[in-house]
């Protein structure tokens, strides 16, 4: 099959929820690229106006996906902890799922920690360079980070429709599927592309107008 075809393939059986071999094979393709890739730009224009609309998301949205992970994550293992020394029993999934659930909460994190720039920022020796190059550093960032998100919402779109055709199932449970966390990632990268996007927009505005582009960034903070 051409690309083309392929592309087509892959966005109408997408929307139909008819996923079977065919299709996978399709996603394994390049294909994928050609979809993917400016979904990626488009979600990314659609979450920074989001944004923009709604500050409430903006501030906590990731953050309490992040938080909420954590704690069922603090839950679940403290209540098989208990079951296991204190009971002598312990239920199956207990091992099994909050790994799972740390992926979400490890990458809605680093989405959460992208707009506050404390990812290699280097802003100690980005500080002393001049503004012009303190702005081609920030750019470097953003396209590099951008680049990492299509690569992520691709590969893991193609693991998420791969988990779902193979009727994954999460060990240690009856009915739970894998592909109800994975299909979380490519969500998430798309987010992540927002943050990019909004963090080039202001570091434009701010060269334009000759403002401070590199600040003090820290780990949990806010901007």
């Amino acid at each position: 099959m051409s690309i083309w075809a392929d592309a087509t393939t892959i966005v109408t059986a997408t929307l139909s929820g008819d996923i079977n071999f065919k299709v996978t094979q399709a996603y394994r393709s390049d294909a994928a690229w050609l979809v993917f890739a400016p979904l990626t730009v488009i979600g990314a224009i659609a979450v920074h106006y989001l944004y923009k609309a709604a500050p409430v998301l903006d501030r906590h949205l990731e953050r309490t996906i992040a938080v909420t992970a954590y704690i069922l994550i603090a839950v679940i293992i403290f209540v098989g902890v208990i079951q296991r020394f204190v009971f002598s029993s312990q239920v199956p999934w207990s091992t099994t799922i909050p790994p799972l659930i740390f992926m979400i909460m490890s990458w809605y994190g680093c989405s959460y920690n992208v707009k506050l720039r404390t990812h290699l920022s280097f802003s100690e020796f980005r500080a002393k360079m001049s503004h012009r190059n303190q702005y081609y550093c920030l750019l470097m960032d953003n396209i590099l980070w951008f680049a990492f998100c299509i690569i992520c919402v691709t590969t893991m779109s193609r693991i998420t429709v791969n988990t779902y055709d193979n009727f994954q199932i999460v060990l240690g449970t009856d009915g739970v599927m894998r592909w109800w966390f994975i299909i979380t990632m490519p969500l998430c990268f798309i987010m992540m592309a927002g943050r990019v996007l909004s963090n080039a927009l202001i570091d434009m505005s701010k060269y334009r107008n000759n403002e401070t582009l590199i600040g003090q960034a820290v780990i949990g903070g806010d901007t």
